[in-house]
């Protein structure tokens, strides 16, 4: 994915909000061993491409004032705290030869098909939905797949589960849960209705037992 830029001159608060009324996006980007760039790029064109999902985990091609393009990762981004507007954004560059850490999608698949969901009626919680990856930017993958066509009632994935490419490894912990089979608060609560039902009526069986005999014994006499 391509990045259009152009460096800026002016810097500071004053020179960032005269930047953004006119359209653009200050940024900066720094790395390796060339000294940081300050840079403005247009804001609609940025806006869309933040909201892909790929621009946020893939090697991205800087160009800037219509230079060769150089390779680096999405850092940082400042959104407005109400306002669909990108207030400021940082690109690292990157080394071909140089490990990177990066966080990357999960993508979920077969939930609906899965023992949990389909026989149980489970819900499944993704406790994550990205996760950090090691590897050189070659290798970098767009997102990590997890397949739960085979999860169980009550069960759980965990990162042990997911098949990684070759040359990526996780900085995760193996036994992290990734995501997890529940049952749904109101079965839950059906079912402990029901166990005090049965409780009480088995209670209640003795007792009635009881007055019975007793009763019995009154007649005799």
């Amino acid at each position: 994915m391509k990045v259009i830029a152009t460096t800026r001159s002016a810097q500071g608060t004053s020179a960032s909000r005269r930047l953004r009324r006119t359209g653009k996006v200050p940024g900066i980007v720094y790395g390796s061993t060339d000294a940081p760039v300050n840079i403005e790029l247009d804001h609609n064109d940025l806006f869309h491409a933040l909201r892909k999902e790929a621009f946020h985990a893939s090697i991205l091609d800087l160009e800037v004032d219509g230079g060769k393009a150089t390779s680096v990762l999405l850092r940082d981004v400042q959104m407005h705290p109400f306002k669909q507007q990108v207030l400021h954004i940082d690109f690292q560059r990157i080394a071909a030869n140089t490990k990177i850490h990066v966080r990357v999608p999960i993508h979920y698949l077969n939930a609906d098909t899965s023992p949990a969901v389909k026989m149980s009626a489970n819900v499944i919680s993704h406790v994550m939905n990205d996760i950090e990856v090691v590897c050189l930017p070659k290798d970098l993958p767009e997102f990590l797949e997890i397949d739960l066509g085979q999860l169980e009632a009550q069960g759980a994935v965990h990162v042990s589960d997911l098949k990684l490419p070759a040359g990526v490894e996780v900085t995760a912990n193996a036994e992290d849960v990734i995501a997890t089979a529940t049952m749904p608060q109101e079965m839950v609560e059906q079912e402990i209705v029901a166990t005090e039902a049965e409780t009480a009526a088995a209670a209640a069986a003795p007792a009635a037992g009881d007055k019975a005999d007793k009763a019995e014994k009154t007649d005799k006499k």
